[in-house]
């Protein structure tokens, strides 16, 4: 095992792990949620918004993991046709295409996002967090998948047999 794929691994074991741990705490706010607003009587209007900010974490970055693994969603009736030397070319060309996918739209349009929100001093509406740091998730996955997807060329050269 070389040290790409080691680093590699240990990135997506974090990244599974963090995964998880955000989707324990959306399971217990919205728990909590249940149980004050039928057995206390009383609605807590932080646990709404906590559950959106943990399920949009939880989606950008589960895309990012699920990128890693290459598990996306794909149609491949036409890709299982290829010959193995055009399979080569047409995932050099899906990860191509999902590289400049994540350096534009995520990267530098979530980059903007980020820095515009923070330079207003946008806050949320009941936690008062900033909206930047919610927002901050889109241009570190984007960071994410362009690793990944560069790891995956790499792969994809080295091994001349398989994908």
């Amino acid at each position: 095992m070389d040290k790409a794929e080691l680093v590699f691994n240990k990135v997506n074991k974090l990244l599974e792990w963090f995964l998880i741990g955000v989707f324990a705490l959306l399971v217990l706010d919205v728990l909590f949620q249940v149980f004050s607003r039928y057995i206390l009587g009383t609605s807590f209007t932080w646990t709404e918004e906590f559950a959106r900010f943990s399920l949009i974490w939880m989606t950008i970055l589960g895309a990012a993991y699920l990128n890693a693994k290459r598990e996306h969603l794909s149609m491949d009736f036409l890709y299982g046709k290829f010959s193995l030397r055009n399979k080569r070319k047409a995932s050099i060309f899906i990860e191509v295409c999902i590289f400049l996918f994540a350096a534009i739209v995520m990267g530098i349009g979530g980059g903007n996002l980020v820095y515009i929100t923070l330079r207003l001093e946008q806050l949320s509406g009941t936690l008062r967090v900033p909206l930047g740091y919610v927002y901050a998730i889109l241009p570190f996955s984007g960071l994410l998948i362009m690793c990944f997807s560069v790891y995956h060329i790499i792969k994809i050269y080295k091994n001349k047999n398989a994908l």
